[in-house]
């Protein structure tokens, strides 16, 4: 059931994604959308959806991998940092 919640929250910001990738494709084609009175516009609301589901998915596998100790050194936060002389 969690792998199915996971799998969820992964999938919608990659659908606002696409549909920001699709929004700049389109302003490249001239294709104004419903909308947006705006090519301008268009392609500046497609790029904040892209940049949101990209940064989105990126911090949710940044998370995870820092729970499992699989990042490298200088992903590891700070106060989770053991310095030289602890060991």
């Amino acid at each position: 059931m969690a792998r199915l919640i996971a799998l969820i929250i992964m999938v919608i910001p990659g659908i606002f994604s696409a549909y920001g990738i699709k929004l700049m494709r389109d302003m490249l084609f001239g294709i104004l959308q419903p909308p947006f009175p705006y090519l301008w516009l268009q392609f500046l609301i497609g790029f904040i959806f892209f940049l949101a589901g990209l940064s989105f998915i990126g911090g949710f596998i940044l998370h995870r991998d820092r729970k499992r100790n699989k990042v490298q050194p200088r992903f590891v936060k700070k106060s989770a940092r053991r310095s030289p002389s602890d060991v």
